[in-house]
Parts: C-alpha cells; structure tokens; sequence
C-alpha cells in the first residue's frame, strides 16, 4: 500500500483528538504536514494537463484579423491572439465605460477607432491612469508576465513588438504549455456565416491535433422562426409547423454537420426565460429539442452542452459587452435529464443563484455533469466559493473550470488563477479528510487533480 505523505504511527483511537484540523496555530507537526499538503496539491495542479472542455478559439486554419504587422490576411478571420485584441475584449469595454462613460465617448465613436486606438484607450485608463485590480484587467497582467514580457511596462508598443514578432501557429504552441492545455475545444456555431462557409470552403479547417470541435446551434431551439428558413436555403426541406418530415429534415442537418466537423459533443447557449415542461411542451423550441435534437445525440451517442443564463443585449451600444445575467430555471434541466436518461447533459449556469440547486439536481442525476464557472463568475471569490460548494455535494464528479476563451493569450490567465484556486480549495478539503484520521497520499491527490482537469470530461464522453 502507498504510505500516506509525511506518514506518522496514528495514535491510538482513545487519544486522538475528535477534531484536528490543519490550521496555522496548531502543533509543528500539523503545520509540517499542512505544508506536506500545499506542496503536493499545489505541484499536481501545476503539473496537469487540463482538456479545456469550452473555448471560442479556432486553429489557424481560420484566420487571423491580427493587424497586418503580424501576419494580417483576413479580416474577418476567427482565431483572436495578441496585446490589442486582449486589450480591446468586451470586458474591458465595459469596464472602461465605467470610468470613461458614454457622455464623454459615445458609443459610436468608441466603435469608429481602429483596434489600436481602441486598445490605447482602454490600456491609459484601466492601466496607466488606474492600478488595474479588476478580474480582466490583472488577467492581461499575468499573461504578459507568464509569456515572459513585464508587466510594469507602461508603452504598450513594446507589447505590440513582441506579439508582432510571433506567428500564430508557433504562438498556439507556446501558449498551451505555458497554461498548462493539452487540449482545445471549439464552439463552432454553424448558423454564424463566418464559420460555416469556412467549413464548407476547406473541410479539413480543423484538422488540428490541439483542437476539438463542438456543434453549436442556438437558433434550432432558441428561433425556430429564423432557423427554418436558413434550413431551407440550406437545401433541407423543412416547414414551420415542425411536422415529421421537418423533424427527419432536423435530424439529417445534424448528422450532417456532426460528421463534417467531428464534433464531440453538441451545444446551446440558452436564455435565462428557457423553459423545458416535458411531452406537453409543444413549444417550437421544446419539440425540436425533444424529437430532433435528443434522439439524434443518442443514436450517436454524444453529450449535450447547455449554457443558461446570460440575456442578451441589455445595452446594445456596447455590442458583445451588452449582455447581462438573470437567475435561470434549474427545474428544465432536472426534467430534460428526468425524460432522456439515454442522453448524457453539461451543464453550467451563469448565475450565482442557481449553482447550488444545480449542484443538487447532479446528485439526482448521473446523466448530468455540471462545468465550469461561466463568465460573470469567473472572479477569484466566486470561484473558490462554487468549487468548495462542489466539492462538498459531488466530490470529484464534476469539472471545476473551463476557460470560456475567445482570445487565445486568456488561456494562460484563465488556468493560472484557476488552478491556484482550485489548489487551495482541495488544500482545504484534504485537511478535512486528514482531521478524521483518514491519510491523504500522493497518488491520491494527483489522481483527483487529473480526474477534475481532464479525466471527468473524457470520461463523460464516452457512451
């Protein structure tokens, strides 16, 4: 058997305290081990390669809008990397609205600057004029430090020099071990026209060994009204009133598009306002979901992806910064996971209000694997809350984080601040563990940080 860390004889069951626990104020034994633990926690966290199970970020294959001093060839292209496009992020475009507002820079003339002057903006007032604390803004902070660049730099072109001496596929390199991701996982939104004549241009775009990809199709369930046209102008013979040759119509596009990109799991971003109320529901949106969607996943055996909660375009000058969160309805997901229980569901929700229902509802349910802390929660103290609570209601059964990024460079502090996190959550767990008198090992805690960074979602996958 594996001798536990820094193992000592147990003392015998009549002397041993009811309660020990790893705190700084007990004996010098209990703090030699609590830094036994911190050691061992911490140098498995850093050590793992994560699956990252959610991005928005592309291989080179489909092109890079980056100014032409880097390797400029297509505007429109979809893999986002470097200083200015970090900079000029909707997060930092609402943040910097915050202290520039729109009396003094109307919307409109913010969207007319170049990215550049874009990026100049938002860096002199979030860095140079403000100690940059926010979430986003010590986030560009620690990837600059991490790709070896120095963050007290205040001339943001000795940044634009650097990224400008990169090439993208070489930098993807870089950036996945500098964050530690062994693997990339699209989101590829077929209804977007960008993406989908891509795939239809070169259908070999993502053969890339670093990326996964996932089909995504939000106006299937979210506006059948819109959906069923561009159906139709896609060569399949749909109607509106969702018979059964448009729903074998359905079925066909997504088998179509499943096979031509590979993907490994399907995904949908869903209004806080959805609502799923089983056989009776005969809203557009609830038939396609339950006579397309679900029984094609499970004839081909692939999980489904569900996104709930962000509402859009309160605030539509800010354009992508404009959305914003309201409380979702966990009850949908527990009856979808209820009614299909030959489909396997991800799940992460975008309010802090619903994670400990949904938490509960992935006890009731092994078809449901909850991930990630989405968006607006992912803040150092929403993180670490939402892991403990996690860990504390489902163990290791779940995904603690996934990026969410749409700028390659934000994997690096993403994982960064998400790993110290997590480390210091299992830190404290592990010390419950140990205060029963159950020894926590080495192997021990390097299978469970690997399980949480990589095996749970490779092993959801499979049927």
């Amino acid at each position: 058997m594996e001798p536990a860390i820094g193992s000592n004889p147990a003392l015998p069951a009549a002397k041993r305290p009811h309660s020990l626990r790893v705190d700084s104020h007990h004996s010098s034994f209990t703090d030699k081990r609590s830094a036994e633990l911190e050691h061992v926690v911490y140098s498995a966290m850093r050590s793992t390669p994560v699956w990252d199970l959610h991005t928005h970020l592309y291989p080179s294959a489909f092109g890079s809008p980056v100014p032409a001093a880097m390797e400029a060839v297509d505007p429109q292209g979809l893999s986002l990397w470097g200083i200015d496009e970090l900079l000029t992020y909707h997060y930092l475009v609402a943040e910097v609205y915050r202290v520039v507002p729109a009396t003094r820079l109307p919307y409109e003339q913010f969207w007319r600057m170049s990215k550049t002057q874009q990026a100049d903006h938002i860096w002199q007032h979030l860095f140079v004029d403000r100690t940059p604390l926010s979430e986003a803004c010590r986030g560009v902070l620690t990837t600059l430090a991490r790709l070896g660049l120095d963050p007290n730099e205040r001339d943001l072109e000795s940044h634009r020099k650097w990224f400008a001496a990169q090439t993208l596929d070489s930098h993807i390199d870089r950036v996945m071990e500098v964050s530690g991701v062994s693997r990339i996982t699209m989101t590829n939104a077929v209804f977007d026209d960008n993406e989908r004549n891509r795939w239809l241009a070169d259908p070999a775009a993502g053969a890339d060994d670093r990326f996964r990809a996932v089909l995504r199709f939000d106006p299937l369930l979210r506006d059948w009204q819109s959906a069923g046209p561009q159906l139709r102008e896609w060569g399949y013979d749909v109607s509106e009133d969702l018979n059964d040759k448009t729903i074998a119509e359905i079925r066909r596009f997504l088998h179509n598009w499943i096979n031509r990109i590979n993907a490994i799991y399907c995904a949908v971003s869903l209004p806080p306002s959805f609502h799923y109320g089983g056989p009776d529901d005969h809203s557009a949106g609830s038939t396609v979901l339950r006579e397309a969607v679900l029984p094609t996943l499970a004839e081909l055996g692939l999980p489904m992806a569900m996104m709930i909660g962000s509402r859009l375009q309160v605030n539509p000058s800010l354009k992508d910064a404009g959305d914003t969160v309201e409380k979702s309805d966990v009850a949908s997901v527990v009856q979808i996971c209820s009614d299909f229980p030959e489909n396997r569901f991800l799940c992460t929700m975008l309010a802090r209000e619903n994670q400990h229902e949904l938490a509960v509802a992935a006890r009731k349910f092994g078809n449901l694997m909850v991930f990630g802390c989405w968006w607006f929660l992912n803040n150092p103290s929403l993180v670490e809350e939402i892991t403990r609570m996690r860990l504390e209601l489902l163990g290791t059964t779940f995904v603690p984080q996934h990026s969410d990024a749409r700028v390659l460079d934000q994997l690096i502090y993403k994982w960064d601040h998400s790993r110290n996190i997590i480390a210091k959550v299992l830190v404290d767990k592990y010390a419950d563990v140990e205060a029963t008198g159950r020894r926590v090992s080495e192997g021990d805690i390097q299978r469970d940080v690997q399980h949480l960074l990589h095996g749970a979602f490779a092993d959801f996958l499979t049927p």
